[in-house]
């Protein structure tokens, strides 16, 4: 039974963790299918957990700071729509200026505002999403298997992983089961033949960057307002590019993406539990070898899936309309 709450710990972590992941993913999922590439995820959390961790330490309210996170990823989300749909300008340009812009200014900001290093005051009380007991969890506790798994790892998050847990079935269900999720992956594959239809190229690819900025500024919030309590420069550390990996790994699916997502956070959370083991004949492991653990994942995938899997054959490239 130990070995059982051991591992349901662990995977508690590793849902956590791939909250950021999930909704990177998701984002990146809206905008390939809608035939825009979007280098740009990184930077759009970056600027959603900068936006949120200070709206929340100014006015003590979670709900604020995500509110303030959503707008930033938003903003940033109309500027590559612009660049790249309104402009035709290139996307991989595009996002990559994005990235840059936003890890500059947090710093700078951050620092001038703060004077910590270009971190925010650690975010306390109501500024912090609280964590939510789902119904019966205390009581269904003592069930056994299902009990401590419902108790430890479904219930006690906070607001925003149950919002990017339900996002997932919720994109399935857009893109799947409307007429907007059909227009959107039709538009990734031939704009040319929707354009045709009478449908604005241009204004569905810009409602698909737009999911993309909110699934963004849902990530970035979380990351700063639950996960960290406040800002960290860079705290994103690369899970915008993991998060591109993990879409090409799920071939541009939305379950899939929320599998593999949860394989990189399960990676994470076991290279958390491995600092400060001591394994026979090895020793202790070296932290920057743990920590590199993920990257080397995402290499690998790319590596041995990058050639399996056909994105959209739209993506990337700007729709100039047939006179």
């Amino acid at each position: 039974m130990e070995g059982y709450l051991l591992a349901l710990g662990v995977l508690d972590s590793a849902l956590r963790l791939a909250v950021p992941l999930t909704c990177a993913c998701l984002a990146g999922l809206y905008s390939e299918r809608a035939g825009v590439v979007d280098i740009g995820l990184e930077g759009k959390m970056l600027a959603a957990a900068f936006a949120s961790a200070t709206t929340a330490l100014a006015t003590g309210s979670a709900m604020a700071g995500l509110a303030a996170g959503l707008a930033a990823a938003l903003m940033l989300a109309l500027v590559h729509g612009f660049a790249c749909i309104s402009q035709r300008g290139n996307q991989i340009v595009s996002g990559v200026a994005i990235n840059m812009l936003a890890a500059g200014l947090t710093a700078l900001l951050g620092h001038v505002w703060y004077n910590q290093g270009g971190r925010t005051p650690a975010l306390e009380g109501g500024a912090r999403f609280a964590e939510i007991a789902l119904p019966l969890a205390e009581t269904l506790r003592a069930v056994p298997l299902l009990g401590p798994f419902y108790a430890e790892v479904v219930s006690g998050h906070p607001l925003p992983v149950y919002l990017a847990l339900v996002a997932v079935p919720a994109t399935w269900f857009l893109l799947y089961r409307t007429r907007w999720g059909l227009r959107i992956r039709a538009v990734g594959e031939n704009p040319a033949a929707v354009d045709t239809a009478g449908i604005a190229v241009g204004r569905l690819r810009y409602s698909a960057v737009l999911a993309c900025g909110l699934l963004c500024g849902l990530g970035g919030s979380y990351m700063a307002v639950s996960q960290a309590a406040g800002f960290l420069p860079n705290m994103t550390a690369g899970k915008g590019f993991i998060a591109l990996a993990a879409l090409i790994f799920a071939k541009w699916r939305p379950l899939a993406a929320l599998g593999a997502c949860l394989l990189f956070g399960l990676l994470d959370a076991g290279a958390i539990r491995l600092q400060g083991v001591i394994l026979p004949g090895i020793g202790s492991v070296p932290v920057q070898a743990i920590q590199a653990l993920p990257y080397i994942l995402t290499v690998i995938l790319l590596a041995g899936f990058v050639g399996r899997a056909i994105p959209p054959r739209a993506s990337g490239i700007p729709y100039v309309k047939e006179r």
